[in-house]
């Protein structure tokens, strides 16, 4: 899709908000994430093996504890 057939989906559809424009990035800045440590932590063998059940876990892991943070940092 070119450009413009892409603006325009995004015109017809009720339900996406206005298209950006380059006024609307232009004090954008990138913002790199902080990268994670290496641990060593003792978790139950049920626990992990639960969540391995899955690709990703630790970041599964990762994002439960963060939400824990979070909540508590309130």
């Amino acid at each position: 899709m070119s450009d413009e057939q892409i603006r325009q989906g995004i015109l017809a559809d009720p339900d996406a908000g206005p298209p950006t424009d380059e006024a609307f990035w232009k004090d954008a800045k990138l913002v790199w994430p902080k990268p994670k440590e290496v641990i060593t932590i003792r978790l139950d063998a049920s626990l992990l093996e639960w969540f391995r059940r899955e690709p990703g876990y630790q970041t599964k892991i990762n994002a439960i504890l963060r939400a824990y943070m979070m909540a508590h940092l309130r």
